[in-house]
């Protein structure tokens, strides 16, 4: 850097990785001048720092641009040019000079010394009007050079001829020779091409593109010229190589359309604004591949790519396409660009150990060719291919030892065309119809095994040149259905009918300033990009335009690799992927005509978790991908009656899950039916109340017997009536609860219950007051007559009526459905509505019992041999223990065995009332009857 008050500097020293093999670096120097300054030293001062750079550089290519300020107007063997225009005005007037090297050095090619062999040539090249470049991948391998060289760089030596990329270029030469024969399409002008080999890579392709801009080859043509006579250029074929072309040609604002680079990428409009292509973008591949996998039912899935531009587009692409949908990357590995064995087995073994049994392939022809190599050296088979657009149809896979690996291949290929002429036209290239081109030489020598020429440096056989191109050459003569060359054939056409277009405009209404249209003896390269990108036109009935971005119609076509006959490979078209088409309806597949990897016929599984069959869920692994997961039964009163059910969904309230879990079925509906259990406690019910009758019968019939009327048998009948009630009541807990049974169950229960301690309160009373009478004449029984006795029934009776009545008023019981308990049923019971009023009715029977039970136990040693207090103390004992374990019974029994225990509590109690009041007297009378007499009754037992 230098720093005066005549003269601002500074020198950079440059060594790009895509350079000319002529130039060690590029050296730029920037120079400012100030308006004050002494022009004289400063252009002694600049001449003095460029002659070192020269002798410090000599094979360096020196530029000096900067602001001069009018201040200089020559440097010694330096040439001013014409800088680029420059929309901005205040840029323009600071770079206001620019001086290149070598211009008149390059003049005399003697001036600089260079090989001759390391000069980028043509492959093929046609003058014309118009001239279009072609960039074909001819050479699919190269050695690439030492970088770390000191001065110049020695060339990419190109290796590994490819077939099918110059019969792609041959396309080109017959689509161009059709429309220059064509009366149709721009008459009376001619195209003209030149066309390179890029070799498979982005370096010699960046020297690809120098090379088209200028003349023949980089000799003919001095650097620093002017605008190159190049309207547009065909190319490239990687995504990679594409990108490097596009940058190149875009500030010559060069058109260049590709027949195969498919990377997203390139659909950037900002970044590539020159970029056409006759190839669907792989935004459209990956949904097709993306439907494909989901379609299949293929969640488990492998991915290999290349480490280049459409390799990663692509992965990435993918990945956004399978977010938010069931299929899961299982792995992803990527093939190095420069290709090693040992990576290379590390990822075969990934492949061999995964669950996957699908893989996804976004790989070139040769890094596929590559990777295949030792792929089928370890033997790996059973795994299905989903292959993308790149090699899905490549010729080199036809061959038979392909099949057992690779065969049931499936993806995705670019849509098949028809070129009449192309057959005959291949036939017509031969060493003999181009002697001295160099390429035809090697399509001979690897199609051939021989050398058509007698050049001694040959180790291959010689031949004559003349050998017939048969089908076995299906790596150049595969024609029957062209894809890639389709594609290469529609780019020289839709170039061809915008120029056509172009030369149709009538001045006046053109696309151009003041409606101006182009020269026709100066075309821009941006005038005829307009026009290819309004381009629209049919061509074997198929219609090519392209869209905002430069992007063609979303085509393909589906292939499944099929055995031939020959043992070959075949590509079958077995569907295809329309991107016009609505959502859902763009993938067409003939899935009879598929064949699956080994040979089969089923469609291959590939899932990290077998699906969850209806009645399950999926519960997805911790620390691993969403399809990875364990399948859970759902619980009880869920379903699922899907496969691979997210969650499992409740069943409504009155449904329950049925065993398997994938139905709602009606809840079972219990309540104390007629079953086992309710026609037992029916029959007991039935038989306490006959027994009960017969009792009554007994009694009736012996009415004027001793043991009946000592006992009171007014009483006495109030008892076997109220029982008789007791026992039938319990009738009403068995069947289906209403609204009438529920109100009637335990009203009738309480009132009868509390009729029948009713009465033996009054019994007891007039035991207890009988046998305590200890003066003649005492009239505490006149307080205990019939009429009291039946007034202490009444009251007492009458205060649990009363109860009742304002239960039933306030909060009767209701028939209601119980789920809580046990969620699978449906318990019908008798909610008691006011629980306040039920344990009143239960307490005030318990009351009335314990009185009964306190009385007759005061009056259990009275004189008498028929001391009926011991009689009713048993019956209350045994009518208190029942209901004291009535209470936690019936608080834990649910639904129908709620009002089980109910009953049988009534059922109990009342036969223990029944036996042990009246079995004695029963047994008086019926089988002692000698004992049934006033004076045996009134006795005191004897000691």
């Amino acid at each position: 850097m230098h720093c005066s008050p005549d003269l601002e500097s500074f020198i950079i020293n440059c060594k790009p990785f895509y350079s000319p093999c002529e130039f060690a670096s590029f050296i730029l120097v920037g120079v400012y001048i100030p308006p004050q300054a002494n022009v004289q030293d400063a252009q002694r001062m600049l001449a003095n720092q460029i002659l070192c750079v020269e002798r410090t550089n000599p094979d360096s290519l020196v530029i000096v641009s900067g602001d001069f300020n009018k201040g200089l107007r020559q440097i010694t063997n330096y040439k001013p040019k014409a800088p680029h225009p420059i929309n901005d005005r205040r840029l323009a007037n600071d770079l206001n000079e620019f001086y290149c090297r070598f211009e008149r050095q390059r003049d005399s090619p003697e001036t600089i010394p260079h090989d001759t062999s390391q000069h980028f040539h043509p492959g093929f090249v046609a003058q014309g009007d118009f001239v279009i470049g072609g960039i074909f991948p001819i050479h699919s391998t190269q050695e690439m050079p030492d970088q770390n060289s000191t001065y110049r760089r020695p060339p990419v030596k190109c290796t590994s001829f490819y077939p099918t990329a110059f019969r792609h270029a041959q396309t080109m030469r017959l689509a161009v020779e059709e429309i220059n024969q064509s009366t149709e399409q721009l008459p009376n002008y001619t195209l003209g091409y030149k066309i390179f080999d890029s070799c498979a890579h982005p370096l010699t392709g960046q020297r690809a593109a120098l090379a088209v801009l200028n003349g023949v080859s980089e000799v003919d043509s001095p650097m620093c010229r002017g605008a190159s006579p190049l309207l547009a250029v065909i190319g490239e074929s990687g995504s990679s190589q594409s990108i490097v072309l596009s940058r190149i040609l875009q500030p010559f604002r060069i058109p260049m359309i590709s027949y195969f680079s498919s990377c997203a990428c390139l659909s950037d409009r900002r970044k590539f604004p020159t970029f056409f292509r006759v190839i669907p973008s792989d935004d459209y591949q990956v949904k097709a591949i993306a439907q494909l996998l989901i379609r299949f039912n293929w969640t488990w899935v492998g991915l290999v790519r290349g480490d280049r531009e459409y390799g990663r587009f692509a992965a990435q692409g993918l990945l956004r396409e399978l977010k938010g949908t069931k299929v899961c990357v299982a792995y992803q590995v990527i093939i190095p660009l420069l290709y090693n064995r040992e990576r290379i087995l590390d990822i075969i073994q990934v492949m061999r150990i995964s669950s996957a049994r699908v893989v996804v392939s976004f790989l070139s022809v040769g890094e596929m060719t590559s990777f295949l190599k030792d792929y089928m050296m370890q033997n790996i088979t059973g795994i299905q291919w989903v292959a993308s657009e790149s090699w899905i149809t490549a010729s080199v896979y036809t061959g038979s030892k392909y099949y057992p690996y690779m065969g049931g291949t499936i993806g995705f290929g670019i849509r098949k065309g028809h070129i009449s002429r192309i057959t005959d036209y291949l036939q017509t290239v031969n060493p003999q119809m181009y002697p001295n081109n160099p390429l035809v030489k090697e399509l001979w020598e690897t199609l051939y095994g021989c050398s058509p020429s007698l050049s001694s440096g040959s180790q291959l056989p010689p031949c004559s040149g003349q050998e017939s191109l048969l089908e076995q050459h299906s790596a150049y003569m595969n024609t029957s259905s062209p894809r890639v060359a389709y594609n290469v054939y529609k780019a020289v056409y839709a170039i061809a009918h915008s120029l056509h277009n172009l030369l149709l405009c009538q001045p006046g209404s053109g696309p151009f300033q003041n409606n101006s249209c182009a020269s026709s003896n100066n075309i821009q390269p941006w005038q005829l990009q307009y026009y290819l990108q309004e381009v629209k036109f049919n061509i074997a009935g198929e219609e090519v335009n392209f869209d905002l971005k430069g992007d063609s119609i979303p085509y393909y076509d589906i292939i499944n690799w099929h055995r031939g006959i020959d043992k070959n490979n075949e590509f079958v078209n077995v569907g295809l992927f329309d991107g016009t088409k609505p959502a859902g309806e763009e993938l067409v597949i003939q899935e009879d005509r598929i064949i699956w990897a080994g040979h089969q016929s089923e469609v291959p599984v590939s899932v990290c978790s077998a699906s969850c069959h209806p009645g399950s869920r999926k519960a997805v692994r911790r620390g691993e991908p969403v399809c990875c997961f364990d399948c859970v039964p759902c619980d009880h009163g869920k379903i699922s009656n899907q496969t691979d059910s997210i969650e499992c969904t409740f069943c409504p309230d009155d449904f329950w899950s049925n065993q398997d879990r994938t139905a709602c079925i009606p809840k079972k509906v219990e309540f104390l039916a007629y079953d086992s259990l309710g026609i037992t406690l029916t029959v007991t019910s039935v038989v306490g109340a006959c027994l009960t009758m017969a009792v009554f019968v007994v009694f009736f019939y012996h009415k004027n017997t001793a043991v009946v009327r000592v006992n009171n048998s007014e009483l006495s009948f109030f008892i076997l009536f109220s029982l008789t009630l007791c026992f039938l009541c319990s009738l009403v807990f068995v069947g289906e609860p209403t609204s009438w049974s529920c109100m009637l169950r335990h009203t009738a229960f309480s009132i009868t219950f509390s009729l029948c301690l009713s009465c033996i309160l009054g019994k007891t009373l007039v035991v207890l007051a009988a046998f305590t009478a200890t003066r003649p004449g005492d009239n505490i029984m006149k307080w205990l007559g019939p009429k009291q006795q039946r007034f202490i029934i009444f009251s007492c009776t009458q205060v649990q009526v009363v109860t009742c009545a304002a239960w039933l008023i306030d909060a009767p019981p209701f028939p209601s459905r119980n789920t809580q308990y046990e969620h699978s049923k449906i318990i019908l019971e008798c909610s008691v509505g006011s629980s306040i009023a039920f344990w009143c009715v239960l307490g005030y029977i318990g009351l009335q019992a314990c009185l009964c039970f306190v009385l007759a136990f005061l009056a259990r040693k009275l004189p008498g041999n028929f001391n009926e207090a011991k009689f009713i103390t048993f019956s209350m004992l045994i009518f208190c223990a029942v209901w004291l374990a009535f209470i936690p019974a019936y608080i834990s029994s649910p639904g129908n065995y709620a009002d089980a225990v109910e009953s049988f509590a009534i059922l109990a109690s009342s036969f223990g009332l029944l036996f042990c009041l009246f079995s004695p007297k029963c047994y008086i009378i019926l089988l002692k009857p000698e004992k049934n007499t006033k004076q045996h009754l009134m006795a005191k037992d004897k000691k």
